[in-house]
């Protein structure tokens, strides 16, 4: 396939399944074998995009963002929202910073584990879609701070790849009794500093490896595209868990975990 149109494709597929409860990660490193592109200029461009995906999240939430910014002195309401983020982002950020070389060189180069996880996962979610205790919360800037660390414990589980980071935060949120919509949109906030951590940990960890000169164009081209494939699902993401649930996703990761573990058994 051609860059260019490989750059545009990876966009997509970045922005699309990032905040979805589907695994960007494994998505990207499927349609990276799909489309047949590899080498340290596909790697820095894999890492690079995701900050398109976290813009269009600061984009699409910035007045109410700021506004939290602002008041932090002298409203408690702000203070509890920034505190209960900071405790949800806490657990994924140690774990991450702790084991980021053998996450990234061992769990990452498992494809088994990687379509497996996408296939469980996406049973998982069809169970709690319908089992899920009844909702006690419903708005994500209120949620007590148990509840808020007991989302980011759940968020550790994303540290398997193709367990989808989205995925494991709505459903903690879920069975600790926050309902769907809310529990999504706090997947949301907690992505912003969830994923700007690992974006900055990857850079740093990659610097001496990063490859940008010849492929500044491809990684533009691929930075645009995710973020305004981002926007459009965190816009319309909520609204459609609240009225569909989580199934579509779910029979969509079990068809895709399915599909890759027979390419894989067929010496794919």
């Amino acid at each position: 396939m051609n860059d260019w149109l490989a750059a545009v494709v990876l966009g997509v597929v970045e922005g699309l399944t990032e905040f979805l409860p589907v695994s960007s990660t494994a998505h990207l490193l499927l349609a990276e074998k799909l489309i047949g592109v590899s080498g340290p200029t596909w790697e820095t461009f894999t890492v690079l995009i995701q900050l398109g995906a976290i813009l269009a999240v600061a984009a699409l939430y910035f007045q109410r963002l700021l506004k939290v910014v602002l008041t932090l002195g002298s409203d408690p309401a702000s203070r509890r929202f920034a505190i209960s983020v900071l405790i949800a982002f806490l657990p994924a950020a140690l774990i991450g910073a702790a084991l980021h070389d053998t996450i990234k060189t061992v769990l990452f180069e498992d494809a088994w584990l990687m379509c497996w996880a996408l296939l469980v996962g996406g049973v998982v979610l069809l169970v709690i879609d319908r089992i899920a205790p009844p909702a006690r919360y419903f708005d994500a800037t209120r949620y007590p701070v148990r509840t808020s660390l007991g989302v980011g414990l759940f968020q550790c589980l994303a540290m398997i790849p193709g367990t989808s980071r989205s995925g494991a935060t709505i459903v903690g949120a879920m069975l600790l009794r926050c309902d769907k919509r809310s529990a999504a949109e706090f997947s949301f906030f907690l992505a912003i500093p969830t994923m700007m951590g690992a974006f900055v940990l990857d850079l740093w960890k990659s610097r001496h490896d990063l490859a940008v000169g010849d492929s500044a164009g491809l990684i533009a081209v691929g930075f645009v595209v995710a973020f305004v494939s981002a926007l459009i699902v965190v816009k319309t993401f909520i609204d459609f868990v609240g009225k569909r649930g989580l199934a579509p996703f779910a029979w969509w990761r079990i068809v895709v975990g399915a599909a890759g573990l027979i390419a894989l058994s067929r010496g794919w």
